[in-house]
């Protein structure tokens, strides 16, 4: 294992990677993991020890915080499918579109990613119950996660919580509470719970194994594409860790001189839950594009109100890192109606056959915009990360439900349907 400490992202100062240790003792700032990239540089075949081997995440295990293999889930997580979405690249007049499917993990959520590292740290430290804060999909993660190794789960989620999300916690055998509030008062609760009884806090964007976890997949971008990386790279944002996790993927191996150069990492949001894109667009309306100190950047929090349950958030847990990674990468920061989420759901699975939740479905209305006021260039590569099956969330699709046209078992009955569809041969 190459990590060295932990780095805060707020006031920068170093800590060692104590057990229990996941917010900043100098200022409570987010932490990052650091490693040794001196002595990674000097490997003389890094390309080598970076991929040789397994096929999921931990197949760079020498850039996560974990000291042996055996601490992981027998699940394998990662490695997910990168398609080239021609028709829907075509749909906006653009050649270059892709996406990076995570619908395709284990609990069908991006979330694994985070779960996984952070399962494997839990169980190094000896954690007796891991317990997470979560709006579904996060939960669903640890839960399913857990399960694997027998390991208890508790989850606290707003009551809000879609019913599809609680059945699967449920079938995880998680230890369920709802919380009568938002997905913030879920957290306090989670937090508060875990410093009374010393259980492990997977809370998103508190601990900060789960930004490890979710790099990778900035590692799995960089394997097929080799040192060409994408030129942007499009993240629906909730807390900020996805994000952050992306961009800190990308500069380590630009820092490991893996890639030749950064792509833009473009957040999206909910029009109802868009604390970061507010600050992001406060912060360029001043034109101090990147401050001298980012402990002195205030992100208001907002009243959370959107369809898209996966990033309604009030105040987001890791909305300076996020914020770093747009401002640092050059990136855009939009926000996306409800409306405009919820015809992205039919029309990414229409156009290139992923089935994806509101939240995910946000990265397609996000381009869509984008490119319809000239925001980004045609010919770019650019790469939608596809966050969690839409499975999980159809009710959000209920606005677009069409009954089916019943007939009786015979083919003139059928022949007279189909003549109405619209059908070549018909």
């Amino acid at each position: 294992m190459h990590m060295t400490g932990l780095l805060c992202y707020t006031c920068g100062k170093s800590h060692p990677a104590n057990p229990g240790l996941f917010v900043c003792p100098t200022c409570g700032g987010n932490l990052g993991v650091s490693y040794d990239m001196a002595a990674l540089r000097e490997e003389s075949d890094l390309h080598r020890l970076l991929t040789a081997g397994r096929r999921d995440l931990f197949r760079y295990a020498h850039l996560l915080p974990i000291r042996s293999l055996e601490s992981i889930s027998p699940l394998v997580v990662g490695q997910t499918p990168l398609y080239q979405a021609r028709r829907l690249g075509a749909a906006i007049g653009m050649d270059n579109v892709y996406l990076k499917d995570d619908s395709r993990m284990p609990s069908n959520s991006f979330k694994d990613r985070a779960g996984a590292v952070a399962l494997a740290v839990a169980r190094e430290q000896g954690a007796s119950v891991i317990a997470a804060a979560s709006t579904g999909n996060a939960g669903c993660s640890m839960a399913c996660l857990c399960a694997s190794v027998d390991l208890p789960c508790v989850v606290v989620v707003p009551e809000s919580a879609p019913a599809p999300k609680l059945a699967q916690l449920a079938a995880y055998g998680a230890h369920v509470l709802a919380v009568r509030g938002t997905y913030d008062d879920a957290c306090r609760v989670c937090r508060d719970l875990c410093d009374e009884t010393g259980w492990f806090n997977r809370m998103t964007g508190f601990n900060p194994y789960t930004r490890e976890g979710k790099k990778t997949v900035s590692f799995e971008l960089w394997e097929p594409f080799n040192e060409a990386t994408p030129d942007r790279v499009v993240v629906s944002v909730g807390d900020g860790n996805i994000i952050s996790g992306k961009w800190k993927g990308f500069c380590e191996l630009y820092a490991l001189g893996l890639i030749r150069s950064l792509p833009r990492i473009d957040c999206i949001q909910a029009e109802g839950s868009a604390a970061i894109t507010h600050a992001i667009h406060a912060l360029r309306a001043t034109g101090d594009q990147i401050p001298d100190r980012w402990d002195a950047l205030q992100v208001p929090a907002v009243r959370a109100s959107t369809l898209a349950d996966s990033i309604s958030v009030d105040q987001p847990l890791d909305a300076i890192a996020a914020i770093r990674a747009v401002v640092e990468s050059g990136g855009e920061a939009i926000t996306v109606s409800d409306d405009a989420i919820a015809a992205a759901m039919p029309e990414l699975a229409r156009l290139s056959g992923v089935f994806a939740e509101p939240a995910a479905a946000a990265v397609w209305a996000g381009l869509r915009s984008m490119a319809a006021d000239h925001r980004v260039d045609p010919e770019e590569v650019t790469v939608l990360l596809v966050t969690g099956s839409g499975l999980k969330d159809p009710r959000a699709l209920n606005r677009f439900a069409v009954a089916a046209e019943v007939i009786d078992p015979v083919l003139t009955d059928a022949l007279q349907a189909v003549s109405r569809m619209a059908l070549p041969g018909t």
